[in-house]
């Protein structure tokens, strides 16, 4: 019998909405439900989602997606079968394809590879165990054989590798982002709002703060910003703002990140300020490199200066930030 699609797919994918599916792949492990892994590893042109990308499917549920949601629903009967057969598939979407009535509109060529995967695989548990400890790996796979092994490579971003002859393809995955905010004025607000959207791991330290969260899903910090970020742990993949208000507490956790290997270190105030924050850190012993990391204002320059707005100029530097090509050009290291 040909399985029903889920009962949740669409009509409105809010699973789509999900970018990084490896919370769902350890709440399948920890239920002990196996699951298909669907990878796109090639496009053509013009497809709104990268090679890497990736879904997860299990017997009654999809998370994540692949295209603008041209294919997902006949990808989920792909893998309900290879969960049903345990054999992989590679299917192309597409130009070439076999199944010529389901239309990419952005008019490319997609192909996926469908692993249907036991809860208690090895290799992928090694991946979610190492997404929680924030280390970088490297998942390889033939379609039939897995290996998931910690890598050195630096990546914000998801980034694929595919040979042909024979068949692998090799998948770069960086831990999930961080971001970390210091202050508590509506901009800060706005920014874990957004973060928390876009799947970041969001800190928010206010020294002397009120007792509680304003969000109960965002990790919440009251000592002063040195303590705070050392107790946090800041490694390539942070990102650091600064929107304290306060000239004391700025330069405390500028002297505290800047040096740190955080992939991003901004703090809110005027442009005008920039060349008196700059001589007094390096008046407190920064290195000219590390002054030199210092984005402020920070932000993209969009102009608007609403709450919202302002989180939206910071979220889209570090998404660009994200998506450059060369890691290693902002000088980090593990």
């Amino acid at each position: 019998m040909t399985p029903s699609l889920p009962a949740f797919t669409p009509d409105w994918p809010r699973l789509g909405l999900v970018d990084d599916i490896r919370p769902a792949l350890a709440a399948a492990q920890a239920e002990k439900t196996d699951f298909a892994l669907i990878t796109l590893i090639r496009t053509d042109q013009g497809s709104p989602r990268p090679p890497g990308a990736q879904m997860l499917a299990t017997g009654d549920q999809l998370t994540g997606y692949v295209s603008g949601g041209c294919v997902e629903g006949d990808v989920y009967l792909h893998a309900s079968r290879a969960l049903a057969d345990g054999r992989s598939r590679r299917l192309i979407y597409g130009r070439g394809s076999p199944w010529p009535d389901i239309r990419l509109l952005c008019g490319s060529q997609i192909e996926l590879l469908v692993e249907p995967c036991g809860w208690d695989d090895g290799e992928l548990q090694k991946l979610t165990a190492h997404w929680h400890q924030r280390c970088p790996v490297s998942y390889a796979t033939t379609g039939e054989g897995r290996e998931t092994t910690p890598t050195d490579e630096l990546a914000l971003a998801r980034r694929l590798e595919l040979s042909s002859d024979p068949f692998s393809a090799r998948l770069l995955l960086p831990p999930q982002r961080r971001l970390v905010v210091i202050g508590g004025d509506p901009v800060v607000l706005a920014l874990g709002q957004m973060a928390r959207a876009m799947q970041f791991d969001f800190h928010l330290v206010r020294p002397r703060g009120p007792s509680t969260s304003p969000d109960p899903d965002w990790r919440y910090w009251r000592a002063a910003p040195a303590k705070a970020l050392a107790e946090i742990g800041i490694d390539p993949w942070t990102f650091v703002v600064i929107a304290s208000h306060d000239q004391e507490l700025d330069q405390e956790a500028l002297l505290t990140a800047l040096p740190s290997k955080a992939a991003y270190v901004g703090v809110l105030g005027a442009s005008r300020r920039r060349a008196d924050r700059i001589a007094a850190l390096l008046a407190a012993g920064l290195s000219e490199p590390d002054v030199g990391r210092l984005r402020t204002p920070v932000g993209l320059s969009l102009g608007g200066k609403a709450p919202f707005e302002v989180a939206l100029s910071i979220l889209a530097e570090i998404t660009r930030l994200t998506h450059q090509p060369e890691f290693k050009s902002f000088g980090l290291s593990l």
